[in-house]
């Protein structure tokens, strides 16, 4: 099937993938009194006296703004919002389809930092979370790290932390599968943009100690000159041997390959150069870092991208939807690390450890037990670490 040529079609005909849609009946004079005036006046004045309870009498709780400025949208770069507008609903409709969570695409004509975060946070006490999304590197960093300042619901860069979620699951089953040990690897990251970051981070959160992070410019290392803040701080906390040198020369003797960069930039030899066993997760898209046959024709022994005709795909969506249902399950204030983990470790665990293969690593997106795997995790771990302003049993309660 020709999917562009479909899309055009499809989406002409749609006009919008999301529809908002009324729950109030709205046939007669009681109706109208209920849902509108004079009846409202009584939540408006509740609200008033306590702003957390519009959790309760508005869709706030389970609402999530999905925020671009267009400058990274998929693989087709600075593009605008309104361009970005397609991939945001899609978004929305995977929210809803997912999780049964409502968003909302919000896609601002700005490029400036503090006129995005000003923006969101004007906005904010409309929704329950921040989804950002397909916003540019460094830029994104500095988005997520003031809004997460200002606002006591959850902001979440899906293509950072999603993305670094469902590589961190892929990844703990692989290593089992290879019999290593996290602590115990050296793995090479090729790209320090949103993705590659957020990897690197996690992955060192659970354990992971000998990672060299790679851009255009070669292994990046503490002094190198030209880079972003946010490539000196990832420098600092990588690269504890300081190599320098191309992804061609630092790669040898490593367990695993991490790829968030550009198609084609992996080669068999670079496979071959590899420690026994690799594990490569070539997440470039549409066009990896390295095709699945190839790397596995020099060596590889489990391989993982980010398409869906080929096994262990790393799907984003696997993540964020659980997630996002389990924080405002339990209205977060934040989603943090420890909650980031606990998605990473329910996904990877609904692959029994006797189903584990070279290409069964990881869970489909279409399997009915990951969200509501990943939003218990979720929503336990921010009650754990005091992210929660209630308990699970709170949100069924106040369902009934």
């Amino acid at each position: 099937m020709d999917y562009s040529q479909k899309a055009l079609q499809m989406h002409r005909q749609w006009q919008g993938k999301i529809r908002v849609n009324t729950v109030c009946p709205l046939g007669n004079k009681d109706d109208l009194s209920v849902a509108y005036t004079p009846g409202v006046a009584a939540p408006c004045l509740e609200i008033a006296k306590d702003t957390e309870k519009s959790y309760d009498y508005t869709r706030r709780g389970n609402l999530v703004a999905v925020v671009t400025d267009g400058t990274a949208v998929l693989g087709l770069g600075d593009i605008g919002p309104e361009a970005g507008m397609p991939v945001m609903e899609g978004k929305c409709a995977l929210f809803q389809a997912f999780a049964g969570i409502d968003a909302f695409p919000l896609c601002i004509r700005s490029k400036e930092v503090d006129e995005i975060v000003r923006t969101v946070e004007l906005l904010a006490g409309s929704f329950g979370g921040i989804n950002l999304e397909d916003i540019a590197a460094p830029r994104c960093f500095e988005i997520e790290r003031k809004l997460k300042e200002r606002l006591d619901i959850p902001v979440f860069h899906d293509d950072q932390h999603g993305t670094a979620v469902v590589t961190v699951s892929a990844m703990l089953n692989a290593l089992k599968v290879v019999g290593k040990e996290l602590s115990q690897v050296s793995a090479v990251v090729n790209g320090a943009g949103a993705a590659g970051t957020a990897c690197t981070r996690l992955l060192m959160a659970l354990g992971l100690r000998d990672v060299v992070v790679c851009d255009k410019a070669g292994a990046l290392y503490e002094g190198m000159p030209g880079l972003t803040e946010a490539q000196a701080e990832l420098a600092k906390a990588t690269n504890r041997e300081k190599k320098q040198g191309t992804l061609a020369q630092v790669i040898g003797g490593a367990d695993v390959f991490l790829g968030f960069s550009a198609p084609n930039c992996l080669t068999g030899e670079m496979v071959k150069a590899m420690g026994k066993d690799p594990v490569i997760f070539a997440c470039a898209n549409p066009t990896p870092e390295i095709f699945p046959e190839e790397a596995l024709a020099a060596g590889a022994r489990v391989v993982g991208t980010g398409r869906s005709d080929y096994p262990n795909q790393i799907n984003n969506v696997l993540a964020f939807p659980g997630i996002f249902r389990g924080a405002l399950d339990v209205r977060a204030r934040e989603i943090n690390d420890e909650m980031k983990v606990a998605a990473a470790k329910a996904i990877a665990g609904l692959i029994p450890e006797e189903e584990l293969r070279e290409d069964h690593i990881i869970p489909s997106a279409f399997c009915k037990d990951v969200v509501p795997a990943v939003a218990k995790a979720v929503a336990e771990a921010a009650q754990k670490t005091g992210m929660a302003r209630r308990n699970a049993a709170s949100r069924e309660e106040s369902l009934t």
